[in-house]
């Protein structure tokens, strides 16, 4: 399983530093697409898996600005844990193995499961020390560190580092 498959779904909302953030999953088709699932979740259950997206979100951007995260969300996650499908069988992959989870009868917060595990066993891992917030105040990006010397700062360099680099060169450049 993905270790960051929790912090790729809380980045399905991103520019979240800007007035209007970028929303990608606008309908519930959009999340059945996400998730890889053969039909669109109900209303009530979209709204309940973009709630449960906010709360993973703000989990892991707590604990990437050294905060401790709210109690309410570490106890929703927990509540959403209890009520997902366990971990009790595993398929064959292409590239090896998964959890299997029946994508055919589950509802839509039954195909969250794997984005829960993911959450409770980054938070339960050493690599929670590594959750990183993108440095861009209108990013806000969440990512997994995963550099040599642990201090990258950007979501990635070809969006807010190279903005970043851009506007360090023209201000500088203004001084001169």
């Amino acid at each position: 399983m993905n270790a960051d498959l929790c912090l790729e779904f809380a980045n399905t909302r991103y520019w979240r530093g800007q007035e209007t953030p970028t929303e990608t999953l606008k309908e519930p088709s959009d999340l059945s697409a996400w998730l890889k699932a053969p039909k669109p979740p109900i209303q009530k259950e979209f709204e309940q898996a973009l709630a449960l997206r906010e709360t993973i979100h703000r989990l892991f951007d707590a604990v990437a600005q050294g905060k401790t995260p709210a109690g309410r969300d570490f106890e929703e996650l927990n509540a959403a844990l209890a009520n997902a499908p366990a971990r009790t069988a595993l398929k064959r992959e292409k590239d090896g193995y998964d959890w299997d989870l029946d994508l055919r009868t589950g509802t839509a917060l039954a195909l969250l499961a794997p984005v829960l595990w993911s959450a409770g066993d980054l938070l339960a891992s050493a690599k929670l020390a590594k959750v990183r917030r993108c440095a861009n105040p209108e990013c806000l990006y969440l990512f997994l560190d995963e550099s040599r010397a642990g201090k990258r700062r950007w979501c990635t360099m070809s969006s807010c580092g190279n903005r970043a680099k851009a506007k360090r060169h023209y201000h500088k450049s203004k001084q001169a």
